[in-house]
């Protein structure tokens, strides 16, 4: 179980408060107002912004002072962050050895999650030569490789088209369940809420509430999300 206890984050003027508690395997959006602070919270949550006060605690342990890479997680960004150097099996490599020292081993967990995500036998492609749908998914494999139970999704699927979108949230929700990842996705289209996250975290005015179940929410939203949603 993720858990924010009585968690403040400020920048500036900004401030965000949240206390909440997020089960284990759930899959939760985040969405809001822009500027809100959702993706704020999501670089608390990695170890990018340190809180002004509270506690980030996974499975009862606190994280809150662990370095990004000592966290339990791995969060996917808008940009996919792949090196255009490298291959795609090197790119995914970085994250078993720095050094892109390989194993025979390595080799095979390398290509077996490619075979996950749809991608068997591109590992010598650089990220140029890939469409954006399938940079998508080499970004999605680099996260599984690293196995983390904790997710993190900064709209790494927004400049997809419609129909691509939907096919990584669907691969994201089918590789979830089979796992037992907690998913966190900060989103500003209800629709991806919908499809992939069962719950969803409102943040807005100051504050991230409470995971609520999506459907409903999102069916007869609260003024502020209202007023975001245009409804």
């Amino acid at each position: 179980m993720l858990a924010l206890t009585d968690l403040t984050l400020a920048q500036g003027g900004f401030r965000l408060h949240a206390d909440l508690r997020v089960a284990t395997g759930a899959r939760v959006a985040l969405i809001g107002p822009s500027g809100a602070g959702k993706t704020t919270l999501l670089s608390a949550i990695a170890g990018f912004l340190a809180p002004a006060r509270g506690r980030i605690l996974w499975n009862g342990a606190d994280i809150t002072a662990l370095p990004p890479g000592a966290r339990p997680l791995s969060i996917l960004f808008q940009d996919q962050n792949l090196f255009p150097h490298l291959t795609v099996a090197q790119n995914l490599g970085l994250g078993l050895s720095p050094a892109l020292r390989l194993s025979a081993a390595d080799r095979a967990r390398i290509g077996a999650v490619l075979a996950r995500v749809g991608l068997e036998g591109l590992e010598a492609r650089r990220p140029a030569a890939l469409s954006g749908g399938q940079q998508s998914r080499v970004a999605l494999a680099r996260a599984l490789l690293r196995a983390r139970p904790l997710l993190l999704l900064d709209e790494p699927f927004a400049a997809l088209g419609p129909a691509l979108k939907a096919e990584m949230l669907d691969l994201v929700a089918e590789i979830a369940r089979d796992q037992g990842t907690t998913v966190l996705m900060v989103s500003h289209d209800p629709q991806d809420a919908r499809r992939l996250c069962p719950e969803t975290i409102v943040v807005a005015g100051g504050e991230a509430a409470p995971p609520r179940p999506t459907g409903p929410l999102l069916d007869a939203p609260p003024p502020a999300l209202r007023a975001y949603l245009g409804g």
